[in-house]
């Protein structure tokens, strides 16, 4: 026996200073805004990856500087 399952589609919400706004009720406009700030987003997030891999590598640096000097003064 098999039971029916239901689609459940649910629709896109934006959560905005606590209020719950169906994404397919906003104005073209809105709706760009909406895909601005979720691609500002992203750019963020990418930024404090890219920011987090640049400061590894700066310390990798230091560190190797540090045992290069070290080894002069040896």
């Amino acid at each position: 026996m098999t039971k029916n399952k239901k689609d459940k589609t649910t629709e896109p919400t934006l959560n905005l200073n606590g209020v719950d706004y169906n994404i397919n009720d906003l104005e073209d406009d809105q709706k760009l805004l909406v895909a601005h700030i979720n691609d500002l987003n992203r750019k963020v997030d990418s930024s404090k990856f890219n920011l987090q891999q640049m400061e590894i590598g700066r310390n990798a640096c230091i560190a190797a500087l540090s045992e290069a000097l070290t080894q002069i003064d040896a």
